[in-house]
């Protein structure tokens, strides 16, 4: 008796020890590297993923771009603090002008099946917001509308004063969250790796009194590859949290509550959506 005790006691830990497994491995979930792009700065490397499930039109375009070449040596000329770092080719030049404009992908129309993992209800910009597959968005079930949101990091597609007029000039906020560019401009990614090197950018605006930026300073991209172009022994291989999964959902719980004895007195339980970093980490 004692021993079919003891062999259910090690079967039940068995048990165990594998749900705890299989739940650590639903805790992350690999970036595509066909999604993914690898920008080579002078100071540094830059991993974006792309959000081809949300913005399809402008990640066709932005990866096809550079794949031709397109922003190898362009640089970032308008770096401005607590803004936006944005680069691109030169204004009117030939490979400006080259580049197709793209219809505004700015939000989506969401079905009775459609679901993200909540963060809050009543925030300043949208009736509610949230994650779906690892993304800060925003959502109106009102209008049964989502998109995604300006938080620093994210990579948009810049434009003029028409809705669709964007081609290949995006920009990267690098200071407060623009949330105020929801719904008008186009979210099509966001950096997961390296974003001090997106802050260590030139800044290309100076404050009055100051002599200007010269155009020679501003930061060239020396590359940028898709990274399943990039040689396999050279590839950043990164994994993030999963924001579908259970532990993520329970992390927002904690958060939300600042349990932590730091907070010896307690703030409203209200999340910023751009407040909450996602967890991730290097393969190789």
């Amino acid at each position: 008796m004692k021993l079919a005790t003891s062999v259910l006691h090690i079967f039940a830990v068995v048990c165990l020890l594998l749900i705890s497994a299989c739940n650590a491995e639903t805790q992350w979930r690999v970036l595509k590297p066909e999604n993914t792009v690898l920008m080579t700065l002078p100071h540094g490397k830059v991993v974006i993923e792309l959000a081809p499930q949300f913005s399809p039109k402008h990640v066709q375009q932005f990866s096809t771009l550079i794949k031709d070449g397109h922003y190898d040596g362009n640089k970032f000329y308008r770096v401005i603090d607590g803004f936006v770092a944005q680069g691109g080719p030169e204004d009117g030049s030939i490979k400006d002008k080259s580049v197709p404009l793209l219809a505004i992908e700015g939000e989506w129309k969401t079905d009775k099946n459609w679901s993200f993992t909540k963060v809050q209800d009543n925030d300043l910009f949208a009736e509610q917001t949230g994650f779906k597959n690892g993304f800060a968005m925003g959502y109106n079930p009102s209008e049964k509308a989502a998109w995604l949101v300006h938080c620093p990091g994210t990579i948009a597609m810049a434009r003029g004063n028409e809705a669709d007029s964007a081609s290949s000039h995006f920009y990267i906020p690098n200071g407060q969250a623009l949330r105020y560019l929801d719904r008008i401009m186009t979210v099509f990614g966001r950096v997961v790796f390296g974003m001090e090197h997106i802050q260590a950018l030139k800044r290309t605006s100076v404050i009055e009194g100051q002599p200007a930026v010269d155009s020679r300073d501003f930061t060239a991209m020396i590359r940028m590859e898709m990274m399943s172009d990039v040689p396999k022994n050279q590839q950043i291989i990164i994994e993030i949290e999963n924001t579908e999964d259970a532990a993520f959902t329970q992390r927002l719980v904690k958060h939300r509550k600042r349990e932590n004895p730091f907070f010896y007195k307690k703030p409203l339980p209200v999340l910023d959506i751009c407040q909450v970093p996602l967890k991730a980490r290097l393969i190789k």
